[in-house]
């Protein structure tokens, strides 16, 4: 099927999918709140939903003029109930719980100490970016999520 993911609502049937990949996309659509939101309606009850961009620190995000957002560890804080920014800025009705937040994934083999770093990031994402992804910048983040009942 081609589709323009600019264009709402997607031709699919609500929850019609057990799993969504969002692969290298998100970041170069206009309005990524409607994607999340079209994507709650089309992912099933405890579906499976993988977002990979580019993180926000990644030297290599400024060559390509079309990306229009960046990944941030707290990317998909906005749609987690138990995330106190979700509880917050009730921004959007779509609920996913996050489940696993991991840096540069496939990217082949590096040298020790940026495997050190990657270890590091997966581990811990949140601290990673509060506190030492401005000294060692990783470059692609993906979350996987799940959708929930609203």
């Amino acid at each position: 099927m081609v589709h323009d993911l600019n264009k709402f609502p997607y031709p699919f049937q609500h929850q019609e999918f057990d799993e969504v990949h969002v692969k290298d996309t998100l970041f170069l659509l206009d309005n990524p709140v409607l994607v999340m939101e079209e994507i709650f309606r089309i992912c099933k009850v405890n579906g499976k939903v993988v977002v990979v961009q580019p993180y926000f620190r990644s030297v290599y995000n400024h060559i390509d003029p079309w990306i229009k957002s960046f990944g941030t560890a707290h990317s998909f804080a906005f749609y987690d109930p138990d995330d106190p920014i979700c509880r917050r800025y009730d921004y959007s009705k779509a609920r996913f719980r996050t489940a696993n937040i991991i840096f540069d994934y496939g990217l082949g083999k590096s040298w020790l100490f940026r495997r050190l770093i990657i270890w590091l990031a997966n581990r811990y994402p949140r601290k990673y970016e509060i506190y030492f992804s401005h000294l060692f910048p990783l470059d692609t983040i993906t979350h996987y999520l799940i959708r929930l009942k609203v």
